[in-house]
């Protein structure tokens, strides 16, 4: 089994819902996101996948959620905007695009960094193609 990973950053506001404490206010964070994604085999020049092309999957799905009020965003809209189930959001499609790649890859992992110091990771159960 192969792993390869790559990171991104994003800055976005939001406000927990039904929790008590500083979080149920308004307040933003500098994410920061990992995708790790796993696979059996290396293609025809010993890649697992191309890391341009990984990081531009994780790009494109965290472009909508750049600077902006991640309640007011679907999924986040009616879905709590934890790091948990950003995580979960971001997995799901990040394995959505890379059901295009050419190697079968699949993410193994999301975490995603609230502060230098917290963070929530996300790792699927194994998906059958």
């Amino acid at each position: 089994m192969f792993e390869v990973a790559v990171e991104h950053t994003f800055a976005a506001g939001h406000a927990l819902r039904h929790y008590k404490g500083k979080c149920e206010n308004v307040h933003g964070h500098n994410y920061k996101i990992r995708v790790i994604v796993r696979g059996e085999k290396l293609d025809s020049i010993g890649m697992l996948m191309d890391f341009v092309q990984l990081k531009k999957y994780l790009r494109d799905t965290c472009e909508p959620m750049d600077h902006v009020f991640l309640n007011e965003l679907p999924p986040f809209d009616t879905l709590n905007p934890t790091a948990e189930n950003m995580a979960i959001h971001i997995g799901q499609s990040m394995q959505a695009l890379l059901a295009n790649n050419p190697n079968p890859v699949e993410v193994a992992e999301v975490k995603v960094w609230e502060t230098d110091i917290q963070s929530a990771t996300y790792r699927p159960p194994a998906y059958v193609s």
